[in-house]
């Protein structure tokens, strides 16, 4: 199986240089332990940027109809402007990281969240308020995309478990964001503007951490250097570790992966060379070597299931605090139910990953969440007042399904060359996919009159989820798939 030991063997595509000092790089200890420490400080709090623009607005988005005059079906387009965005602009990502660095587009991309944040809410029209949404979500976007290559660059030994701390500060910011903002606008004084304005602060904080990397990491051609600076003794001081604590799981896992092991030994082989000498410096592969991610039937499934896991998500961001406030829930009751939702991710998104990363299925994982969600939705339907916290609760479950999506990127390619181009096209991809379904929701919404429609329409969705998730959750590599449809 793609274990984390495979995954210690890879490389980074775009610009694994935005270090300071690369770790086996003959930098200092405290110069490498500074370095790591501050790009863990930045990891984390992107993540906690890359969904307060959206679930702010699920929160006040009755306050925000009003005030600029939306009907149920603009509400809708609105809320499918962020899968839109995270597809046109994710995809432009990695290119972007090649010219300027990993670091430095996810820095430019935490300044467009802010300046996004600070103009759109007294923009005064829907035009202008969807137009500085963009700019914000455009922020998000390539951020996003980068954020698994990043991981998988700086630390290759330890994929799942920082997954997993990036995955749960997400899930913080979103939850954070749903419960705070309605309280939040009451104390800043009742408008909804202050309410959305105020999450402009954080992603103005994101900035700084990632200042010292886009100095030191230099620009244009210096951006495609060192691919596997310092990686060699990075990965062998990890396996090193591994070897140490896994023990016999190590030992399992060798014979799980049986004859496949063997093939990826051979596949690595010519890159070995280049991660042998730390510092060493090497030209980034051009795209031409990186693999056809479009040949790959798993990158496909992966490409699907991102795409509808997106959607649920975003129709849940967008819209159930308003299911719940039609049902007689009061507002401000609706955003900590939605809170509810969002911060079930908080302890699920570090179990998830490395759950996953120990088993040789992912599928199991898909299925059982895909369930819950199931069950979420025939609650809204038959109970939504009734049983609120209960369908919160399990439709927070559900939404666990974006980590293991994550984490899947990294699994199903072996190299690091690979990933970037899984994570471009699973996403930009995906997120193509999902752009119709909250404005679906919407449309519906304005015209039964009432959720049934909507909430059958979220469950019909829900069914070929679960199955696209079963499928790129097999033991795959994508690189081995497009060889063999090459061949």
């Amino acid at each position: 199986m793609a274990s984390e030991e495979t995954l210690r063997t890879t490389s980074v595509s775009t610009r694994v240089p935005d270090r300071i000092e690369s770790p086996g790089a003959g930098g200092r200890p405290g110069t490498r332990a500074w370095t790591t420490r501050l790009m863990i400080l930045g990891i984390v709090l992107t993540a906690l940027n890359l969904r307060p623009a959206i679930t702010s607005l699920g929160a006040l988005l009755e306050e925000v109809r009003a005030g600029l005059g939306m009907s149920g079906s603009v509400a809708g387009l609105l809320t499918s402007v962020p899968p839109l965005c995270f597809a046109l602009f994710g995809s432009l990502a990695p290119r972007l990281a090649r010219r300027f660095g990993p670091a430095a587009v996810v820095c430019a991309g935490m300044a467009a969240i802010a300046t996004g944040l600070v103009v759109r809410p007294y923009t005064g029209t829907t035009a202008g308020f969807v137009a500085a949404s963009a700019l914000a979500l455009m922020g998000i976007a390539v951020s996003n995309v980068l954020m698994p290559v990043i991981v998988k660059s700086w630390f290759p030994d330890r994929v799942g478990s920082m997954t997993g701390l990036y995955s749960m500060a997400l899930a913080l910011g979103t939850s954070a964001a749903a419960a705070v903002t309605v309280p939040l606008t009451e104390a800043l004084g009742g408008t909804w503007q202050t309410g959305l304005i105020a999450w402009a602060a954080l992603a103005a904080v994101a900035v700084l951490p990632w200042l010292p990397f886009v100095r030191t990491g230099g620009a244009g051609g210096a951006g495609r250097a060192a691919e596997g600076a310092g990686r060699g003794a990075a990965d062998g001081s990890g396996l090193a570790r591994r070897d140490e604590g896994d023990g016999s799981a190590s030992a399992r896992r060798d014979v799980a992966a049986g004859s496949g092991s063997a093939r990826r030994d051979v596949a690595a082989g010519s890159g070995s060379a280049r991660r042998e000498a730390p510092g060493a410096s090497g030209a980034v592969p051009d795209d031409a070597a990186a693999p056809r991610v479009t040949r790959s039937r798993t990158a496909w499934a992966l490409a699907v299931f991102f795409g509808l896991q997106a959607t649920a998500a975003y129709i849940t961001m967008g819209w159930m605090p308003q299911i719940f406030r039609d049902a007689g829930v009061p507002a401000d009751t609706a955003g900590v139910l939605l809170a509810v939702t969002m911060v079930m991710g908080v302890p699920l998104a570090f179990v998830i990953p490395r759950l996953a990363t120990r088993l040789p299925h992912q599928g199991p994982i898909a299925v059982a969440l895909g369930l819950c969600g199931l069950l979420s939705y025939a609650g809204l339907y038959l109970a939504p007042a009734g049983g609120a916290w209960v369908w919160a609760l399990l439709l927070g479950v559900s939404n666990c399904s974006f980590p293991l999506a994550l984490t899947l990127v990294g699994m199903r390619a072996r190299t690091g060359e690979g990933v970037a181009k899984l994570s471009a096209f699973a996403q930009s991809t995906g997120y193509l996919i999902s752009i119709p379904g909250p404005l679906l929701v919407g449309v519906l919404y304005q015209h039964s009159g009432g959720w049934g429609l909507p909430l059958a329409l979220m469950a019909a969705l829900m069914v070929p989820q679960i199955a696209v998730g079963a499928l790129a959750g097999r033991d795959r590599m994508i690189e081995d798939e497009t060889a063999a449809t090459a061949r």
